[in-house]
């Protein structure tokens, strides 16, 4: 397994964790922390398709990442 394999791994199981996470009641979607996962995965992902391009995947992961920001952002202004 590369470097760049390992990332997108690494920002999967981000992704799929915070999902669990949020299912089964132990972080809230109004979290910071639950945007800053996201964000984390997809921007790990997106590394990964440097090296393996799939512009179906990287537009998934750039707007997975930019509505994470927006969460972020907006988690920030309110507290």
């Amino acid at each position: 397994m590369e470097l760049h394999d390992i990332a997108g791994f690494v920002g999967v199981m981000l992704i799929v964790g915070t999902y669990l996470l949020l299912q089964v009641g132990w972080i809230k979607t109004a979290e910071l922390r639950y945007s800053a996962l996201n964000a984390l995965g997809a921007l790990l992902i997106l590394l990964s398709l440097i090296v393996d391009f799939n512009l179906s995947a990287a537009l998934v992961e750039g707007f997975w990442l930019l509505i994470s920001v927006f969460g972020i952002v907006k988690n920030l202004k309110k507290n």
